[in-house]
């Protein structure tokens, strides 16, 4: 059996027919990123989103999960990384835990980086993302991905950052390269200029709470605006960063004169012998400004007013609450615990705001503030314009450089019944604490005016004065169709070849699972989970069990999964993908997929595709019946791999749907053909040693 994987954008996809000829469109800023890391291509090859393509990032930073990294990478057979110059080793989540197993995982991951030749930064250098950034890895017009899902924040600078899982960074660090799937891209338009008082923070909890329908779910976005010079650099990482809680797999602002001069101060700073951050690079930033071609295609398009917004509070315990801080503010909402902490807004703008707020006043008595640098460069910036020590004379709690509390880690986590209010980018239940505690996003200024007064509270309320009133914030949202190329004369069919031992079609009958968010857990039960000698059998006796006791009788051999929306959300555990498999299901259909889901299916070698319109037209189908968590559908879906087309019939062998999907191209086959991304890698390192 042969599994493949494959999604494209929702937007592109129509009921009926869709032309088989290339979209001649241009390309957007991702797409070109993209092309400039990518590896293996025909000639001529533009690629677009849907596209599967190899790439081989400018640089793939881990953190405390190296070791287990390493681990993958040493069972793979390989004894010596391909590029020591592309990996950056970084210590960071739980550099406040002294004890001897914490201990004897950094030694070990201090003495890979040393035999192998890695950059490698220790705990209480700082958090790896600010490292990136401050060390040039991440750098404009580049691709550079990391073993953790913040490294959205690469977009505030123009570098295309996108997270991979464990499995990705190996093969990384044994070929130089892994997969990606060019993902939808959304526009997110930035009109207008932001009031005082108003930060990035800000604009990005107030996006994630106006726009919290999945708009932008599994897109790439890329921001844009007259006014967007404007927006300091750490503004631009603050909405990067947080780009990953609004469900988007990167988030990519411009290169322009405000980016050049940042690193022009940057470069001041350094001296002209850094190893990455230099005149060279920026002179070519200065006269090669990267931008999306003027006929560049957009899935969609959000625009929100920035002149409306006024300071937002996310919460609690979810960034899709949107609060204005006037509202919160008039609740009288005590607050006990306040958080400067994590690659969000530890910056030194950041820890400067805060300081301003609190300077001459004390954090209130029943309030504990914790505050944590980005980087010990920040802290030493920070105590060089005293105000590290002002945060300290107000009664801040000091933390070493690093995630800690962010992540539910070391000191100062909330307790049962507690409030905290948080300037870090998650407030999901139970991750900083106690699950009977409740949380709260903001920026660092609300932070530190709410420690002060001890309540949720405006910096105008440190003063004695009233917290502002809120204007209504203007937004918009537009979904672009994907106009379709009826010149033939383009000489591109749009189909891709197909490789020998690889299936040129796919088929099987639909097994409708109406559901949309199936977790991880309702398709591999945890209990399972971290039980290593798990038969092949018994993982396809307990598929989906938890979604259905009694899908194992319902479907056999052969059938193709269809399901909703959000597919395999949860957890990374690869069985959610492998148990699939071993009941010998070909392929899953779904209205959208978990992108940690997403991943390992194809390094599994599970075939997958997004038809959003699918699931649409089955549920429309089933709407009077009565409902079945699983159900035998008679429909039949064949997949054309060369044409690139997905037909579906009904019982009586009638077209309802036929749809150009994603082309699979010779690079992805050959993951696929090796039975997915670690038996790739064994053979790409056997072919070395030949």
């Amino acid at each position: 059996m042969f599994s493949v994987y494959s999604r494209f954008s929702q937007l592109s996809q129509r009921r009926g027919f869709s032309t088989s000829h290339r979209l001649l469109v241009g390309q957007n800023l991702t797409e070109k990123i993209a092309q400039k890391y990518a590896v293996g291509l025909p000639p001529n090859k533009l690629i677009h989103s849907g596209d599967y393509v190899s790439i081989k990032p400018a640089h793939v930073m881990s953190h405390d999960n190296t070791w287990p990294v390493a681990l993958k990478f040493k069972g793979l057979g390989a004894k010596k990384v391909k590029d020591n110059r592309q990996i950056v080793n970084t210590l960071d989540h739980d550099v406040q835990n002294k004890s001897e197993k914490n201990l004897t995982k950094y030694s070990n991951i201090e003495k890979f980086a040393g035999e192998q030749g890695i950059d490698f930064y220790p705990a209480g250098r700082g958090i790896g993302h600010q490292i990136m950034i401050e060390e040039g890895y991440a750098f404009p017009s580049s691709l550079t991905v990391a073993s953790d899902s913040h490294s959205n924040t690469y977009g505030g600078i123009g570098c295309l950052g996108t997270p991979i899982v464990r499995t990705d960074a190996a093969s990384i660090w044994a070929t130089g390269q892994t997969w990606w799937q060019i993902p939808p891209v959304a526009k997110v338009e930035l009109k207008g200029e932001l009031p005082k008082g108003v930060t990035g923070k800000d604009v990005i909890v107030a996006l994630c709470g106006l726009f919290n329908n999945d708009e932008v779910l599994n897109h790439a976005i890329e921001f844009v605006g007259d006014e967007i010079s404007k927006l300091p650099i750490d503004y631009r990482l603050t909405i990067a960063n947080m780009t990953t809680e609004w469900g988007a797999l990167s988030g990519l602002f411009p290169i322009d004169d405000t980016l050049i001069n940042f690193y022009t101060n940057r470069l001041m700073r350094l001296g002209p012998n850094h190893p990455r951050i230099t005149n060279e690079r920026i002179d070519e930033l200065r006269a090669n400004k990267l931008k999306a071609d003027d006929d560049a295609f957009y899935a969609k398009t959000l625009t929100i007013d920035l002149s409306t917004l006024s300071p937002y509070i996310a919460g609690p315990n979810s960034v899709k609450i949107g609060n204005t801080l006037s509202q919160l503010s008039a609740d009288n909402m005590k607050v006990d615990k306040a958080y400067l902490v994590s690659c969000t807004n530890s910056r030194l703008s950041d820890l400067k705001a805060a300081a301003d707020i609190v300077k001459g006043h004390k954090v209130a008595d029943h309030v504990k503030f914790y505050i944590a640098a980005a980087s010990s460069e920040v802290q030493k910036d920070a105590e060089a314009i005293g105000a590290w020590q002002t945060l300290v004379d107000a009664g801040c709690i000091v933390l070493p450089a690093g995630c800690g509390p962010c992540i539910g880690l070391g000191t100062g986590l909330l307790e049962p019944g507690e409030i905290g209010i948080s300037a870090t980018n998650r407030n999901f239940k139970g991750r900083m604490g106690s699950r009977d505690a409740k949380a709260f996003l903001a920026s660092p200024e609300v932070v530190a005016a709410s420690a002060v007064v001890g309540k949720i509270a405006s910096p105008e309320e440190v003063e004695g004065r009233p917290c502002p009133p809120t204007p209504p914030v203007g937004t918009s949202v537009t979904v672009h169709e994907k106009p379709a190329d009826a010149s033939a004369e383009s000489g591109d069919e749009g189909g891709s070849g197909v490789l020998p031992g690889f299936p040129e079609e796919i088929e099987g009958e639909l097994v409708l699972c109406d559901a949309d968010n199936i977790n991880t857990d309702g398709i591999y039960p945890g209990k399972y989970t971290y039980q290593d000698d798990v038969p092949r059998e018994k993982m396809a006796e307990v598929c989906m069990e938890n979604y259905d006791p009694e899908f194992g009788k319902k479907t056999k051999a052969g059938d193709i999964i269809i399901s909703g929306f959000n597919f395999g959300t949860g957890s990374s555990r690869e069985q959610a993908a492998t148990c699939i498999l071993a009941r010998d299901i070909k392929l899953v259909v779904s209205g959208s997929f978990g992108n940690i889901f997403s991943r390992n299916a194809i390094n599994n070698a599970l075939l997958t595709l997004e038809i959003p319109q699918l699931i649409n037209m089955l549920r429309e189908k089933y709407a009077s019946s009565e409902p079945e968590l699983t159900r035998r559908t008679g429909w039949f879906l064949k997949w054309n791999v060369p044409k690139s087309i997905v037909t579906v019939k009904d019982g009586d062998g009638n077209i309802v749907l036929e749809t150009k999907v994603g082309e699979l191209g010779a690079n992805l086959q050959e993951i696929i053909i090796q039975g997915g991304l670690e038996g790739w890698v064994r053979s790409e390192l056997k072919k070395e040693q030949q």
